[in-house]
C-alpha cells in the first residue's frame, strides 16, 4: 500500500504533525495553492529587487548553518523560472555555507522585503559551487561588478524545487537609513571587531 505522504510537498515529518495538530486540511491547501516547482513573473520581479537574502545549508551529517548575503538590487540574479544564482563575495574566509553545499546541495534562501511590501519568499532547492568566467560562457546577462570587495570568483547556482509565500504578518517594517560599505574590507573595526568578546573566551579555553 503506497503512502499518500509521500506524494505531498515537505517532509514525512510536518505531515505527521499536521495529523496530531489537526492543521492537515490547511497546509494541504497551502500546498495547493502556494507552492510551485519554479519562480512565477511576480516571484522573479520580487527577487530582482531585494538586497539581501538568509541562506541555510547543511553538510553531509546534517549539521545546520544559516547566514546572511547581501548586495545590490540584482545581486540575486534569476537565470530562468526554475534557476537563480548568487555571488560569493569575499568574506571571512571561513567557507562555511560553501563548503556545506560541498557535501550536501540542499539550500534554503528566505529572502524578505522589510520596507516596501512586507512580504516573504521561500526558495528550496539544490545548489552547486559556480566559477565565474564558466557562469560567464553560459549566462551573459550575468550582472559585472565594479566595485573590488564585491567581484565574484565564484557564484552558488540553485536549482529551484519549491518557491513560496512567507506572510506578512509577523514582519516588521523597517525604515532603510544611508550607509558606507566596506565591501571586502579586512579592517576589523569596519568589520564589527571583536563586537561579542569571544577573543577573550576563546584565549581562555586554549
Amino acid at each position: 500500500m503506497s503512502n499518500p505522504l509521500l506524494h505531498l510537498p515537505g517532509s514525512t515529518g510536518e505531515h505527521l504533525l499536521q495529523q496530531e495538530h489537526g492543521t492537515t486540511e490547511r497546509a494541504e491547501r497551502f500546498y495547493r495553492e502556494q507552492v510551485l516547482d519554479h519562480l512565477n513573473a511576480r516571484m522573479r520581479e520580487f527577487v530582482a529587487r531585494q538586497e539581501m537574502a538568509f541562506v541555510a545549508t547543511s553538510d553531509a551529517d546534517g549539521e545546520c548553518d544559516a547566514t546572511f548575503r547581501a548586495g545590490p538590487p540584482g545581486f540575486l540574479h534569476v537565470i530562468d523560472e526554475r534557476t537563480l544564482a548568487y555571488p560569493e563575495y569575499r568574506g571571512n574566509g571561513v567557507l562555511a555555507s560553501l563548503g556545506n553545499i560541498t557535501e550536501n546541495g540542499h539550500v534554503g534562501l528566505l529572502l524578505v522585503d522589510f520596507v516596501r511590501d512586507l512580504i516573504g519568499l521561500h526558495i528550496n532547492g539544490r545548489a552547486c559551487l559556480v566559477d565565474d568566467a564558466a557562469l560567464r560562457r553560459t549566462v551573459p546577462g550575468l550582472p559585472q561588478e565594479t566595485v573590488p570587495g564585491r567581484r565574484a570568483e565564484h557564484w552558488v547556482l540553485v536549482d529551484i524545487d519549491e518557491a513560496y509565500i512567507h506572510c506578512a504578518k509577523h514582519i516588521p517594517r523597517l525604515i532603510p537609513a544611508p550607509r558606507t560599505r566596506a565591501w571586502g574590507s579586512d579592517d576589523q573595526r569596519r568589520k564589527g571587531g571583536d563586537f561579542f568578546g569571544a577573543k577573550a573566551v576563546a584565549g581562555q579555553a586554549t
